[in-house]
């Protein structure tokens, strides 16, 4: 195994600690020599040296800026992807990959349309995605209810608690997230040359820290750093805002919905029907791919931050002592970058650790090899989709839900900073054990003993019905579902306090009722078990479609280097629009046969293609494919009807060979599936040589 480290709390993912301490002292001896500098130019303004003089001067001094500013980005990256934004968005604008929903009104903050590329694009990471996970795990997929009655979710915990902060510009009459506007405000102060390196370090950790704040906290820091609104207002005190979508179900009904916030909870609340689905085994997984509803305070970032977005979740069903995933040795050597919640925490040195995931298992920084299996899978996914920049930060301990023993979130770099795409979590038993409390449902799976049956000391509780229902008449019920749902570990803590005592209290959703030793006895028994019931815990990948899609745009981004306005798309042949496009060299009858014949058969292999015969030339639609990201190119010229071969084109190599129509599809296909890659199609077919890629003409 091997390990990099960086300095605190900074994107430095490749700076190991040597480079560190090296890059320290390069850093105080590049200040020394700008002070030194900056000696020598006054020493030569007092004695009024020639401008010449001066000028050779200062110009030695911007040099020695230049590296310092160079020393500290590599010691201090900014947390952003570089990519050209503007040129980006123009790009996926013009060509129709996403746009503002409902802009002819004016648009709508936080709703957007995909168009036909983009479309095409989401559909193939969906698609993909079911191959690389559901098909490939034989998972039970379903796709359950966007709308929720209210009790779901009061269950669940999201009606009390599916909160963000916010604070109000008064002025402007803006509501704003308030950790985000912690985050802006000390990003736009971290990356300016001003700001002492002290001071940088102390900024870096409270922006990361922001997430976690509670309102009275966020507002001690906007007070402390005197933050304001975007548009340089005083805000308000933090307070609390609830996410969710509110409705009613039918016209007349008084019943409370929300539009879901999450998919899971429609596999929860249908975990009895997919466990009889996997003849009452475990383990087990369920996945679903559905649209989520979150009232974002602020939606900003594109599709980074939305009000309605597509997820797709697992839920990894488990006994609570069998945490083993019997695949894990498939990716028990996958190297993963991880910045866990001991590197995060007050006193943690913010280092990122790159290990195998054997060994983070191994060291206890994954909990278990089921946790391991899914950080390796979902590695793999992402690299296989095109993302180049990306980590699995472990949540800090604040940051974990109270029922929650392991939650790592997948955070891609992004051009707005770390954005979090995959969330994974171990969420233990909580959520089906919540939801059968509520509905009264037997969510356990019954498991044999493995060592056979056993004889087992039971407590038992025994309600004197006649006493105790003219005593409490109706609220009688009560009692009864009280002892009924009790464990043996409180039956017996309330029998030694009916002993010690002589009465105890059964507290119930109906209120509490004292009850003395003549209405309830407690008796040890000893019963012959075969195994027992047990709740299953619950381990979850979950996956923000629309982020992991945006930050592919961004990481797919190039220039062709001969020509910075040139850009493309170089999206990985399995998410691509189309797959591939074919371009007679010039609008001919001649040429036209081979043409529909082509593109037919690409068509019965199921490969996408597109047919550009536009009458322009073949550089000018060589280019124009590319831009939407198309990976190969076939060309159909004057020496196709001859010997019935054509030329296919890279689009990131931009280099071709020659073959016959025949050979299209399976040389295609593999390339599409990755069974091969375009060398190996090189080393099978001759090169076909031009003067110069059309495209760059």
């Amino acid at each position: 195994t091997s390990a990099t480290s960086r300095p605190p709390f900074t994107n430095a993912m490749e700076v190991t600690e040597e480079d560190a301490a090296r890059l320290t002292a390069e850093l105080a001896a590049a200040r020394e020599k700008q002070t030194a500098q900056g000696e020598v130019i006054k020493a030569l303004k007092s004695k009024k040296a020639s401008k010449d003089e001066i000028k050779a001067e200062v110009a030695k001094l911007n040099q020695i800026k230049a590296d310092v500013a160079d020393i500290l980005k590599q010691l201090y990256p900014p947390e952003r992807y570089e990519v050209n934004r503007t040129a980006l968005e123009e790009l996926l604008r013009r060509r129709l990959f996403v746009m503002p929903a409902f802009h002819i009104y004016g648009g709508s903050a936080g709703l957007y349309d995909y168009g036909p590329p983009g479309c095409a694009v989401k559909s193939n990471l969906l698609d993909f995605w079911r191959q690389f996970f559901v098909l490939e795990e034989n998972m039970l997929q379903v796709d359950t209810s966007i709308l929720t009655p209210s009790r779901v979710l009061e269950v669940s915990g999201h009606v009390e608690k599916f909160k963000d902060i916010m604070v109000k510009d008064e002025v402007a009459d803006k509501c704003i997230r308030a950790d985000h506007l912690v985050e802006d405000f000390m990003t736009e102060q971290i990356e300016k040359d001003s700001t002492p390196d002290d001071k940088r370090a102390e900024m870096l950790k409270v922006k990361h820290a922001a997430g976690n704040y509670g309102p009275e906290e966020l507002d001690a820091v906007i007070a402390k750093y005197k933050i304001k609104s975007p548009e340089g207002n005083e805000v308000s005190k933090a307070y609390e805002f609830n996410l969710m979508f509110e409705t009613q179900l039918g016209p007349h009904s008084m019943a409370k919905a929300y539009l879901r916030p999450e998919t899971a909870q429609g596999m929860f609340v249908n975990f009895r029907t997919l466990l009889d689905c996997n003849y009452g085994k475990l383990p087990f997984a369920a996945a679903t791919i559905g649209m989520a509803f979150r009232n974002e305070i602020s939606p900003r970032n594109g599709l980074i931050r939305v009000r309605e977005f597509t997820l797709a979740e697992i839920e990894h069903f488990l006994y609570p002592d069998q945490k083993q995933h019997a695949k894990f040795a498939s990716v028990a050597e996958v190297e993963a970058t991880l910045l866990t919640k001991v590197a995060q925490e007050e006193g943690g040195d913010g280092r990122i650790l790159r290990c195998t995931l054997q060994h983070a298992v191994d060291e206890g920084i994954v909990q278990n090899t089921t946790m391991g299996y899914y950080i390796g899978r979902v590695q793999q996914f992402l690299e296989a989709v095109g993302i180049k920049k990306f980590r699995f930060r472990q949540h800090k301990s604040k940051e974990m839900a109270h029922y929650a023993q392991d939650c790592w979130d997948a955070e891609i770099l992004s051009s707005h900073g770390w954005v979090e795409c995959v969330g994974l979590a171990d969420r233990a038993c909580y959520d089906l054990t919540a939801h059968a409390t509520a509905t009264n449902q037997k969510f356990a799976v019954f498991r044999d003993f493995e060592d056979g049956p056993r004889m087992v000391k039971k407590m038992e509780a025994k309600v004197d019905k006649g006493k105790l229902g003219k005593a409490l008449k109706k609220d009688a019920k009560h009692v009864f579902k009280f002892f009924a749902e009790q464990k043996d570990e409180t039956l017996r803590a309330l029998a030694a306090q009916m002993e010690a005592e002589g009465s105890i209290v059964a507290r119930t959703e109906g209120g509490d009722f004292p009850l003395s030793a003549d209405v309830v006895t407690f008796k040890e028994t000893e019963k012959r078990e075969t195994g027992e019931a047990i709740v299953p815990s619950v381990i979850e990948p979950a996956f923000g479609v629309g982020r992991i899609i945006h930050c592919i745009f961004e990481h797919c981004y190039n220039v062709r280097p001969d020509d910075e306005q040139r850009g493309y798309l170089s999206f990985t042949p399995v998410i691509a629009p189309v797959k591939c496009s074919v371009l007679p060299l010039v609008s001919s009858e001649k040429l036209q046969p081979f043409v529909n014949e082509i593109s037919r058969l690409l068509t019965d292999a199921n490969i996408t293609s597109k047919v550009d015969d536009v009458s322009h030339t073949i550089g000018r639609r060589y280019a124009r494919t590319d831009e939407i990201g198309i990976p190969f190119g076939i060309t159909v010229d004057f020496d196709t009807p001859e010997d019935r071969t054509v030329t296919l084109r890279d689009r990131d190599s931009t280099r071709q060979v020659r073959m016959p129509i025949e050979s299209l599809t399976s040389v295609i296909g593999s390339l599409v599936r990755g069974v091969r890659v375009w060398t190996d199609v090189e080393a099978e077919f001759p090169a076909f040589t031009a003067s110069a890629d059309p495209a760059n003409e």
